[in-house]
């Protein structure tokens, strides 16, 4: 795992020697995503240069440096990330004559390149990885991205020069880069809690989508390759289901799981994983202590909340498996002080609140291990989330209804405030009948007229992941940009809803939040991870399963629950789902409140002129009263806050 950045310069404004001397500066940025080597290489006569920090995993010698170039001497790569089966690839390549010099991953995928070419090669690459790889022959650059996105990748040019990087850190560390903030962008995060990508946070910066390859031949010459396709999978997945018995099918899920993890637990250095008790983390553990003759390190953080505290089902967990388990509680002084972090942990805006913990519990890990493996990804597969069964609940009781009477309905609901309703309620209490009483009140109407306006279940679905509701309203110049999400082009050709839903979420919500929160919260104490559930040989399994053995009952996994049912018993896993969360709602009434009055105040927001203060100061004003909870709204706009803060104003 490592980090990776450079650029090139077609202008021909740089000498050599600030040519090294930048790169390394950009290099440098990288520090925490590989404090145990570096490098740089130039070629000053072309422009191009390549900077490389590594945090050694496999061959920690020497002969694992990068910048690296290939025995033949065509390619010079960097490279972020793990090629879990390079030692398969090796023996082909082997077999084929060819003698290596090390034992890394990396010469590995250089002698692909070399005997298959790119695109053959990456077919053949099982893992996550982030790579710039220079072609001298050809005169040109290769950028890589893995196919579900476990590794981040930004571009963009400035004037004449493509810069690129493992985070916007390394690409603003450029003498010349232009740090202007792209208020379309802005939206979409208040929007969404993330900026989804090839949107950043700032204007003609970009990131590059999974299972792409950017080739670039010159200043605005380009062409991005598909070489995996998530549309396709799961089309071709529905198209041609899985056909066995449910005992084959977890036969066959187990099988493939078992390989995934032990691919992940190949490693030079301390490996373990995070257990946080859940239906996929457990499985996790469970198959990699049935493969390990040692107890596997496992930790867990645990919160004084109860609401918010799973660490003692992790901890039976780890008990009945016989793991070497390590678990933590954190006062919320000691959660509360990660917050001035994470704007210079994200880079840009982030605000998935579950961004604390992740920090933590990869805190308390690195103190023991190098490699944490996680069991992300468990939810978009076989349906984890509570919208997948939210989201056709709603459907189903709102869509029979005309358009016309669903709009007008919500109007009138929107016409008093919750507060309002909650008296007028109280007042004709009496006639109401009893299950009612205890169900209806302002907020949840105020919540029904949201989602009666809705045109179809697909913006249902939206309307379910939205944040801010009207985002071009509350950030000031903005439009808010076409995404995935708003670009029917761009779906799978679905039938069913849930799988609408699934697929959306592996392309959006997975990479762009999941996967951007775990690489930047590990990769910030200069811990891997590593994440067996999103093997593609295993998501392409998942996609041909049919929905029934995802959902029983109305609960999701069920595949993959009696694939855990093998090791870990029932008792020890069934239990309602939790968020990885903190309470965060609590925390801007209490010990936050002085910290964000200063960032949402009125006369702040307004000399700096991205957001409309009104609807931020409302929302504030009902939040410390109690009578809203608008937590989520808040988070977004105090992460940007802080962000520009920390990244731009000073």
């Amino acid at each position: 795992m490592c980090g990776i950045t450079g650029f090139w310069d077609t202008s021909g404004q740089l000498s050599t020697q600030e040519k090294q001397q930048v790169v390394r500066q950009m290099s440098d940025k990288l520090l925490h995503r590989g404090p145990d080597d570096g490098g740089i290489w130039i070629d000053a006569e072309v422009g191009i240069a390549l900077g490389h920090r590594r945090l050694s995993i496999l061959d920690l010698s020497p002969e694992g440096h990068q910048p690296m170039h290939s025995a033949c001497g065509r390619y010079v790569i960097v490279f972020n990330g793990e090629i879990y089966n390079f030692l398969e690839l090796r023996q082909k390549l082997e077999a084929l004559g060819y003698q290596f010099r090390g034992c890394s991953d990396t010469e590995v995928m250089l002698a692909s390149f070399s005997l298959w070419g790119l695109e053959r090669a990456i077919q053949d690459f099982n893992g996550m990885f982030a790579f710039a790889l220079w072609d001298k022959q050809e005169q040109v650059l290769h950028l890589g991205r893995d196919r579900l996105g476990e590794k981040p990748l930004y571009y963009g040019c400035v004037g004449q020069t493509l810069v690129f990087g493992s985070e916007l850190k390394a690409l603003k560390a450029y003498p010349y880069f232009q740090a202007e903030i792209n208020r379309d962008a802005l939206a979409l995060f208040v929007r969404h809690n993330y900026i989804p990508a090839p949107y950043s946070i700032y204007k003609g910066i970009y990131k590059l989508p999974p299972g792409i390859v950017l080739t670039w031949k010159g200043y605005a010459h380009s062409i991005t390759v598909p070489y995996w396709s998530a549309k396709q999978v799961a089309e071709n997945g529905v198209a041609q289901p899985f056909v066995g018995s449910e005992a084959e099918a977890v036969a066959n899920l187990d099988a493939l799981l078992r390989e995934a993890v032990a691919l992940r637990m190949v490693a030079d250095v301390p490996l373990g994983a995070f257990l946080s008790g859940g239906i996929d983390s457990s499985t996790i553990v469970a198959l990699m202590q049935a493969q390990s003759s040692q107890p596997v390190k496992t930790f867990s953080i645990g919160f004084y909340e109860d609401a918010y505290n799973e660490a003692h089902y992790a901890k039976e967990v780890a008990q009945h498996l016989g793991c070497d388990h390590t678990e933590l509680y954190v006062t919320p002084e000691e959660a509360i002080a990660v917050i001035p972090k994470l704007p210079t942990l994200y880079d840009e805006p982030f605000s998935d609140p579950s961004q604390i913990p992740t920090f933590l519990v990869s805190q308390l890990a690195r103190g023991q291990v190098t490699v944490a493996l996680s069991g992300d990804g468990g939810d978009e597969l076989f349906t984890g989330y509570d919208r997948y069964f939210l989201g056709q609940r709603i459907w189903q009781k709102i869509g029979w209804l005309p358009l016309s009477v669903r709009q007008t309905t919500a109007h009138a609901l929107l016409a008093r405030s919750p507060q309002a309703w909650d008296r007028l309620l109280a007042r004709f209490g009496s006639f109401l009948p009893r299950q009612l009483k205890s169900r209806i009140y302002g907020d949840r109407l105020h919540l029904l007229a949201e989602f009666l306006p809705v045109e179809s279940p697909d913006t249902l679905y939206r309307s379910l992941l939205s944040h801010w509701k009207k985002p071009e309203s509350l950030v000031l110049g903005s439009l808010e940009p076409s995404t995935t999400l708003t670009n029917p082009e761009k779906w799978a050709n679905l039938g069913n809803f849930t799988e609408r839903m699934m697929f959306l979420d592996t392309v959006t919500y997975l990479p762009d939040d999941i996967l951007t929160k775990v690489d930047r919260a590990s990769m910030g104490v200069s811990l891997e991870t590593r994440i067996p559930l999103l093997d593609h040989r295993l998501v392409e399994f998942a996609w041909q399963l049919p929905l029934q053995m995802k959902i029983h009952k109305e609960q999701g996994k069920w595949l993959l629950r009696q694939v855990l049912s093998q090791y870990v018993p029932q008792k020890l896993i069934e239990r309602p789902k939790m968020g990885f969360g903190v309470p965060i709602d609590e925390w801007l009434r209490g010990s936050l409140r002085d910290w964000a009055e200063d960032l949402l105040d009125e006369g702040r927001l307004r000399e700096e002129g991205f957001f409309n203060p009104q609807p931020i100061r409302e929302k504030w004003i009902e939040h410390l009263s109690g009578t809203r909870d608008w937590q989520y709204y808040l988070w977004d706009v105090l992460m940007f806050q802080a962000w520009l803060a920390a990244n731009v104003l000073h």
